[in-house]
């Protein structure tokens, strides 16, 4: 009865490590979250590299690495890119 199905897009906090997503879209009460997102580049359009998820979550833009605290991690969406 069921068919097969697969996730297209998801929060960056399910990202499996090595795994690519073109952020979507970026959504969070905090405007200061919203706006430091702005300002290290994150936007929709942008494609976004998850490098690690522990210590700290690390992610890859373009040729720039970054950590993200928790609450930015949580306000990014990406469509996942097949590997």
């Amino acid at each position: 009865m069921f068919t097969h199905f697969s996730v297209n897009g998801c929060s960056l906090e399910l990202l499996r490590t090595g795994e690519r997503g073109i952020v979507s879209f970026c959504k969070s009460q905090n405007e200061t979250t919203l706006k430091n997102l702005i300002l290290m580049g994150i936007k929709p359009g942008i494609t976004i590299t998850l490098e690690q998820h522990f210590p700290s979550l690390l992610i890859k833009v373009g040729n720039t690495s970054l950590t993200l605290d928790i609450e930015s991690v949580r306000a990014i969406y990406v469509r996942v890119i097949d590997n």
